[in-house]
């Protein structure tokens, strides 16, 4: 089976999740299985294979993809947290979500300059906690190389706001 096959399989819908109107889209199910998880880490750093020098994921689930890519690949891991949760020197970034705003962080001075920097979540949705990320990265002196997702939200606007950003997929619905 091939990932997005498997991502389908395995991924749930919860209606009204956090906040009523909303359709969250659960991958936990996706990492949960062995098969599943393996896939959609292997075809994540397949496709940026020899474009990326160091791999960010999104807090919270993108934390999931992006130290196993980073592992398989060998390279750096920079953590994107939640706004709060990084001591010392912070570089800070708000952004709006589908359904409020919030705020994300990185520590500067972790990589060189100039860095190739592959930056992956679960869902691309609005775009705003990717675009946020990219501002980080280039912010401290990096190159965005691309964003690799497990999902796209296909009615949202976050591929568009991505414009310019190299963007992978493994499904879109």
């Amino acid at each position: 089976m091939s990932a997005a096959d498997l991502v389908l399989e395995h991924s749930v819908t919860i209606q009204d999740f956090p906040k009523p109107g909303i359709l969250f889209r659960d991958l936990t199910p996706v990492f949960a299985d062995a098969d599943a998880y393996r896939a959609v880490i292997d075809e994540l750093a397949g496709a940026f294979a020899g474009e990326y020098d160091a791999v960010a994921g999104v807090e919270a689930r993108g934390f999931l993809l992006s130290s196993a890519v980073a592992y398989a690949a060998h390279k750096p891991l920079i953590a994107v947290r939640k706004a709060g949760k990084l001591p010392g020197e912070v570089l800070h970034q708000e952004y709006q979500l589908e359904y409020g705003t919030a705020a994300l962080e990185i520590r500067p001075g972790q990589l060189p300059q100039g860095s190739r920097v592959l930056i992956l979540d679960d869902v691309l949705a609005t775009g705003g906690s990717c675009l946020a990320s990219a501002a980080l990265i280039e912010r401290a002196g990096y190159t965005v190389a691309g964003f690799g997702l497990v999902l796209e939200l296909a009615g949202m606007t976050g591929r568009e706001r991505l414009e310019g950003y190299r963007v992978h997929a493994i499904m879109s619905e």
